[in-house]
């Protein structure tokens, strides 16, 4: 259950966030061209107290529920997917961070309580061990949203296990901005205004204390769990990915809002007839507003269940678990569904440059891009473990 302090302080951070809709609204096409987040968006992000949400309070922060904290999210989404994709990232890494050692944490915030973390956590290179500790990383990581923003970066590497009998598995570095330079590859068709570039080391020594494995993260044993209560008594996986359908579903009804509001005025080339009378539109209008309004239920209640649990002081079960990732997922997947409903209905002129439509319908369908919005792996997970059968490891 969330706390009234909880409550309160999700109400706050909220209203702060709508404060800074118009705003962030009217950067939305400057987040585009400069494929980055605007400065004022983020000094207005948190001033409203957003990046706040999952930061424990021994460093300043303002930790709630995710069901206080997710809808802001949602809201963003609406206005601007970048900004709501990247600053989700941004905020939600907290949380990860809050579960590991207290000397990393102490460097990340102890002289500066606003310090935000990018990330790039695919597993895709290895590591040279150090004796004594510690490893040195070389290579790129790419996908880094937001990271013209951060002071800190979190970075996938491969890394043998010795707890797991030498098993290979995903282990994650904490490097400071000074051991790393971002390399501006960030060329794409969509969610341009993420800034998600990669992050290029040469031979960085990370030591120890800056470092966990997912093993660790999933289970409740990394350095630092137990240092904070509440919200953080809880594996990392489920809450580091709370934005991407949450940004999802934001899209989808900002654009059920859209072609709404076409319709209404929308006269048909050749035959002059009025769009609003025709019973296609208003049943396709009708359809993507059920997925959306079933994707925000199902979604809440999962914010509710995850927040519950935690604050419980319990982790969650098999069944909790592969439900609320593999959820997120199908949530996306109607949000998108209910944009594309919405897309093939809007006609010739919601393709120029201009049209906001065009930036929804691009910057919706990349939020299925992702690896963890992969609905076709998450139905593998979810019916592998509803038919009793054991998870299998290649399935992210």
């Amino acid at each position: 259950m969330t706390t009234d302090t909880s409550v309160a302080s999700g109400a706050a951070m909220r209203a702060g966030v709508t404060a800074t809709l118009d705003l962030i609204a009217a950067n939305a096409e400057r987040a585009e061209r400069e494929r980055r987040i605007p400065d004022e968006n983020i000094e207005a992000l948190r001033d409203a107290g957003l990046f706040r949400s999952l930061q424990p309070a021994a460093y300043g922060g303002t930790p709630m529920g995710a069901d206080e904290y997710v809808p802001a999210i949602v809201d963003l989404a609406g206005v601007c997917a970048s900004t709501a994709w990247a600053t989700g990232l941004l905020t939600q890494h907290s949380h990860m961070l809050a579960l590991m050692s207290a000397e990393l944490q102490d460097e990340v915030w102890g002289d500066d309580p606003n310090a935000l973390a990018s990330s790039s956590v695919a597993a895709i290179n290895g590591c040279e061990e150090v004796a004594g500790g510690g490893v040195r990383l070389t290579g790129g990581w790419g996908w880094s949203s937001g990271c013209d923003h951060a002071s800190w970066a979190i970075l996938g590497f491969k890394r043998a296990d010795p707890t797991l009998g030498g098993m290979v598995i995903p282990f994650f570095a904490v490097v400071p901005r000074s051991d790393y330079r971002i390399h501006d590859d960030w060329h794409v068709a969509a969610l341009r205004g993420t800034g998600s570039k990669t992050l290029v080391l040469d031979d960085v020594y990370v030591p120890e204390h800056r470092i966990e494995s997912i093993f660790a993260l999933f289970t409740g044993t990394t350095r630092g769990f137990g240092l904070h209560g509440g919200i953080f008594h809880a594996p990392f996986m489920n809450w580091f990915s709370l934005g991407f359908s949450a940004v999802s579903l934001g899209i989808a009804r900002r654009m059920i809002q859209v072609y709404g509001d076409k319709v209404k005025t929308r006269v048909r080339a050749y035959t002059g007839a009025r769009t609003v009378d025709s019973a296609a539109a208003s049943m396709r209008l009708a359809e993507s507003h059920h997925q959306a309004t079933a994707a925000w239920h199902t979604l809440h209640a999962d914010w509710v269940a995850m927040t519950e649990c935690a604050m419980e002081g319990r982790l969650p079960t098999e069944d909790e678990s592969v439900h609320w990732r593999t959820n997120q997922s199908y949530a996306t997947k109607m949000s998108i569904e209910a944009v594309d409903r919405l897309w093939t209905a809007a006609g010739g002129s919601a393709f120029f440059d201009d049209n906001e439509m065009q930036r929804l319908w691009r910057d919706s369908k990349m939020t299925g891009s992702h690896a963890y919005s992969d609905y076709d792996i998450a139905a593998q997970r979810q019916g592998r473990h509803l038919l009793g059968l054991d998870p299998d490891m290649a399935l992210f």
